[in-house]
Parts: C-alpha cells; structure tokens; sequence
C-alpha cells in the first residue's frame, strides 16, 4: 500500500490526510503539540468551565468550504451555531454598523444601522452575497481552473481589486465605512493599495449569505471531527513529536523505506528547515523571500454578566471591531505594517457564548479578544486592548474576573506555523496575495519528489477551510499517479 506522512493536523493538513485516505492511502499524521488541532484548539484558560478559543474563533468560511460540506462532519458531532447579530463596529458616538445573516443584505437590523448608505452597502455586497455559493467555489478552488461562473467571478474581482480605503471613501456616513474598513483589516496589513478590499468584500457577502457562525463546544470541535473521519479511513496521529528533517519520517510510516509522499502542514519556514538542501536552490531562495505579516496579540476574558456595551445591539453580536472611524484604522494597520506599535490598535472581539452557551460557566462568560500588533512585537499590549473595549463599553473592567495574555512569542510557541506572532500564515501584500508561497503553476509542490506543501501559506490562504489541504492532496496523488 501506498504510505504518506503529513506534518502538522491544523485543519489544512487533517483534510489532506482524509483525501489521501479516502484514496487508499496509509496515512500517519505526526504533530510537534501534545494536542491536535493547530489553530482550531479550546481551552478553559482563564477560569474552570469558561471554555476559550485559542486561535481560530469565527468560521465563514467553515461553513462555506465544499469539502468540509462533502465530508458531512455533523455524523461526527460538528454543529454550527449563530449570533442573533453576526458583526458590530461601534463608534465613539454610540452608533454602531451592524450586519446580520441575509443572502439580500437588505435585513432591517443591516439597513436600519446603515442609513443612508444602505442602499450603496446592498449595490457594493449585495451581487457577492446572493451568488456567495457560486463565488466560494471559485476564490477557494485551485489557482489555474477554468472559471465555471466567470460573470460572478469577474463582477467581483472588479470591486476586491480596489483598496479597502477607495471603497469605504464610497459611503456618505461613518458606520458604513467603518464596518467595511473593519472587515477588510482581516488581512492584517494596509489598507490602502489595490487587493486590500478583496478580504473585506468577501467576509462581508460570506456575512449576509452564511453567517460567521461558531462550533458548538469550541473549535477545537472541528478537529475532533476531522480526527474521526480520518479514523473512519484508517488514518492515525502520532502527537508530541516535532520533525526536524524528512529522515525522521520513516519510523512513522511502519516501514524501513521513507514514506511514498510527504505533506507539510507548515510555515514556509518550517519547509526550510524540514527539507533543508534537498530543495532545489531556486525553490529555497523563493521559500527564504516569503513574507510574514504582522502578528496578533491574544487577550481571553471571564467577564461576570458580559460586556457592557455603549450601543446595546452590540450585545447581540458574535464578532466586534473595536477600531473606531474608517480613517483610524487605515491609519493604525499602516503603522503596524511598518512596525510600529500603536496606542489604540485595532481589535478584534469575540462573544462566541452568545451563540454557543456551553461555553459558559453560570453568568461568567468567555470574551476572545486579539489586537494587531507588529511582527515579533515583544512587548505587552494587554493594557492596550483592554482600553480599547473600555472606549466603547465603559465599566467594562469591574466585570472582569480573570484575564490571559499571549504575546507573538507565546503563540508561536504553542504553533510553529505563527512565525513572529503572524496567524494569518503569510502577509497579504503585493503579488504574495495571489502567488503564494512562491510564482509557480503549482504552488503545493515543494521541488522535491513526492514532497508537498498544504498549509495556510498556500491557495486559498487562511481560514479554517481545510481547500488548501484538499487541493495539496489532489496534487499529491496525481504526482503519484504520473510516476513510473
């Protein structure tokens, strides 16, 4: 039988060892943690019975991938669950832009916080989002495909290719603009070159027509279903051994021989060091030239009777953007991209329990908070962060019962593949948004036989997907089938 080894059992390299799997492929995944999982893993981290977070939070794109849907992970216990309001991006004067599930974006609750702009938000979103179906399966299939909704394809690139600023400058009113600029910070970098739109277009249409819903039970349950469907196909996890070099893998595969195939589930800079010279020089010096973005700085909060928000709709919504105007937070990810660290940076807040009580221990709840701070920033913005909620929900520090802060360090010590604090696998800049992890046909192939990459550093890029693994394993099996 055919053997293949897959480093790291975050979400992209699980669902390559399914796809190999289903093809009759023995396949053993091995992780450096103790748990699997990568960046969809839970914990009670500040209090006991307030379940946590530890990454990834919000699924858009979860609930939108075909292989996940075509694995039907519900037979393994996965459930979506939603907030009454998916998005909210308060404003100092207590307005706030709201956005709610509806694949029309014409919901009253959308409409009502827009105002005037409603109109602009339904002819901006709205051809995304009543075609969204059609548009994931293009933005998260292979790079070179023949486009099977090219109308829809094109509609939409003509508006992600402007600058996330350009199309916020098009709303008359703060709440508008701010909302779409909060969205397209996403991407973690500027917001005012072409491409920077791309992100905020596509998680404001995936708002309206599927939600940003939660796993029941944490994230962490996405990588227990995973797990059973890989178990389902005879596929194993060997936990708490980090590889260092492709002669390690042998021992893992049962055999004398190295495994058939290999699948790196790692950073760029993990592919380095695992493969060292065996690269091809002009694929290690394009690996080298891979470039980081900036990183997130995590604060997880058990808050006694949850945060008090200004603007009480804000109350009912999953995820907040804590940012102010759409002018600031073009402002601030400018100088975070040029490594400066902001006094108020932009922060991204998560109130999953609304959605998902079991997360809950009685009145205390768990608040997912992370603000973007520099590359390899090593300093402590907790104070930062918790200032940021406080401006827009004023007594919000007497509720806090425990706090639990990890800096850049922290989270790539828990994740190799968060080089220098950076979760989104990669900077989202320049030609790198498209041609990642390097300008090539086949951005999964490594340059050495039966090796591939398949983590977030490849097509579709970040988000708990699992596409990027799919389409690595495609290519794996037919570099296998094309061998002698």
């Amino acid at each position: 039988m055919t053997n293949a080894v897959v480093v790291g059992s975050g979400p992209n390299g699980l669902t390559a060892a399914i796809r190999l799997a289903r093809a009759g492929v023995e396949v053993t995944v091995v992780e450096a943690e103790t748990r699997p999982g990568g960046g969809t893993r839970s914990g009670e981290l500040t209090v006991p019975g307030v379940l946590h977070d530890e990454c990834a939070a919000f699924h858009p794109t979860g609930v939108a991938s075909p292989y996940l849907a075509e694995l039907d992970l519900a037979r393994h216990g996965l459930r979506w669950r939603w907030p009454e309001i998916d998005l909210a991006h308060p404003l100092d004067d207590g307005r706030a832009g709201l956005l709610a599930r509806d694949a029309a974006p014409d919901v009253a609750v959308t409409a009502a916080s827009l105002g005037a702009d409603a109109d602009r938000w339904r002819r901006l979103v709205g051809p995304a989002a009543r075609h969204f179906d059609d548009l994931a399966a293009e933005v998260l299939g292979p790079v070179l495909h023949v486009p099977r909704h090219p109308f829809t394809l094109a509609s939409f690139g003509a508006r992600a290719l402007a600058p996330a600023t350009w199309l916020a400058r098009g709303f008359a009113d703060e709440p508008a603009r701010g909302l779409l600029t909060g969205i397209a910070a996403h991407a973690f970098g500027r917001l005012d070159i072409p491409l920077s739109g791309a992100a905020g277009m596509l998680l404001a249409a995936a708002a309206h027509a599927v939600g940003w819903p939660v796993a029941e039970g944490g994230s962490e349950a996405i990588t227990r279903a995973l797990l059973a469907e890989l178990a389902d196909h005879g596929g194993r996890v060997v936990t708490g051994h980090r590889v260092r070099s492709l002669a390690e893998l042998g021992e893992h595969t049962g055999h004398a021989a190295a495994p058939d195939l290999v699948l790196l589930d790692t950073a760029p800079a993990g592919a380095l060091e695992i493969l060292g010279d065996r690269l091809p020089s002009r694929v290690r010096r394009s690996l080298a030239r891979f470039r980081y973005g900036p990183a997130a700085f995590k604060v997880d909060l058990a808050v006694d009777g949850g945060v008090p928000w200004r603007n009480r709709k804000c109350r009912r919504a999953g995820t907040l953007h804590l940012g102010g105007t759409a002018a600031e937070i073009a402002r601030v990810e400018a100088a975070t991209a040029r490594g400066e660290m902001p006094a108020a940076p932009f922060v991204l807040v998560g109130q999953q329990y609304l959605a998902d009580p079991t997360r809950s221990n009685g009145s205390v709840h768990p608040v997912y908070a992370y603000a973007h701070v520099p590359h390899g920033y090593t300093g402590d913005a907790t104070e930062a962060v918790l200032s940021q909620i406080e401006r827009f929900a004023p007594g919000v520090r007497e509720r806090i019962v425990a706090v639990a802060a990890k800096g850049p360090a922290a989270l790539e010590a828990g994740n190799a593949n968060y080089v220098g604090g950076d979760i989104g696998a990669g900077a989202a800049t320049g030609l790198q948004v498209v041609l990642r992890p390097r300008a090539t046909r086949t951005p999964y192939a490594t340059g050495v036989p039966g090796v591939y990459l398949c983590s977030a550093a490849t097509p579709p890029g970040a988000g708990v997907h699992g596409m990027a693994g799919y389409h690595a394993a495609g290519a794996a099996l037919a570099g296998l089938a094309r061998r002698p």
